[in-house]
């Protein structure tokens, strides 16, 4: 079967056509050899270089422990942007399949859309062995999507590794806990109030222990200085509660954030992170190590795509 065309694909997403996700998505998810070059000429023709700036879509991190009502809050969110005239894209990263690799939860199907909406497009992705992280089709997925369209969320499990993970592919984070199980504590001893530049307890409706929820998160950031970050309760309950002002706080985030700069640091880590996965510490030691590679990458193009960037330091390894 012969392969799309990454080029015509990126030309596709560049002028508008949505229809072109699927087909993206079928793409970037195809790690054989012979697929590189098209994934490369994609994201190549989608690269900050050559749009003349960051792809104008808004990249959302939604992630939390399982079962704290993550896909019943997504069917809310893309409603509500919907009601917006907003489109939307929800790549809801799934943990992978040991014997066929593909994903295993199907959160696609927990999440309710019109699946006649044109301007909504949900798939689950593999973690690709990456329990609660993301593969690289995921990150390559979200950077050419933002290019059509206006939202794009990236839904992960938490369990750890892909708070962080998520941290570095989308411009706002949503870490989402529930109250009474274990998850606020959870939070407070994990170590990554850092990451989060939303806080969202859902279950509001369940009254004094979501509002004890809410208290205690906030006061959590307040003991790290930090008293920018909202924490917003939500109830999907009919009728649903708090997602509006939700809504209002990511935006807002995103009207305060230096989106290219947040960018260019995504691509440079992703770049790492993609040359020590293939090329493991010998690559790192013949670039003089992880922090000489840093500074190869910071004098690179702050333009360039992820695979150039990976071309790059394998370049530089190799040369005498």
């Amino acid at each position: 079967m012969s392969l799309p065309d990454g080029t015509a694909l990126a030309e596709r997403l560049g002028s508008g056509d949505l229809s072109a996700a699927p087909e993206v998505l079928n793409l970037v998810e195809n790690r054989t050899p012979a697929a590189r070059p098209q994934i490369a000429a994609l994201l190549r023709r989608l690269s900050p270089a050559a749009l003349g700036g960051e792809a104008p879509g808004h990249i959302v991190g939604v992630t939390g422990p399982p079962g704290a009502g993550k896909s019943t809050l997504l069917s809310e969110l893309v409603r509500e942007w919907r009601s917006a005239e907003l489109s939307v894209a929800v790549l809801a990263v799934d943990p992978s399949s040991r014997r066929s690799g593909g994903s295993l939860l199907g959160d696609r199907a927990r999440i309710a859309f019109d699946p006649a909406d044109d301007a909504v497009f949900i798939r689950s992705t593999a973690a690709a062995g990456r329990l609660g992280g993301l593969a690289p089709a995921t990150r390559e997925a979200a950077a050419a999507l933002a290019t059509a369209f206006d939202v794009v969320v990236v839904e992960t499990v938490g369990v750890g590794q892909s708070e962080t993970d998520v941290a570095e592919v989308a411009d706002t984070v949503a870490v989402v806990v529930q109250p009474a199980s274990g998850d606020t504590l959870q939070f407070l001893k994990s170590g990554i109030m850092e990451i989060p530049d939303v806080l969202v307890v859902t279950k509001s409706d369940l009254g004094e222990v979501a509002l004890r929820a809410r208290r205690d998160l906030s006061a959590a950031l307040r003991s790290v200085g930090d008293r920018e970050t909202p924490v917003v309760a939500v109830s999907s309950l009919s009728p649903p509660q708090g997602i509006d002002d939700l809504v209002m706080q990511i935006a807002a985030h995103r009207e305060r954030l230096d989106v290219a700069a947040r960018r260019l640091a995504a691509r440079r880590a992703t770049a790492l992170a993609d040359f020590a996965a293939e090329h493991g510490e010998q690559g790192l030691r013949a670039l003089g190590g992880r922090r000489a590679a840093e500074k190869r990458l910071a004098a690179a193009d702050p333009g360039a795509d992820v695979p150039s960037l990976v071309d790059l330091l394998a370049a530089e390894a190799a040369s005498p």
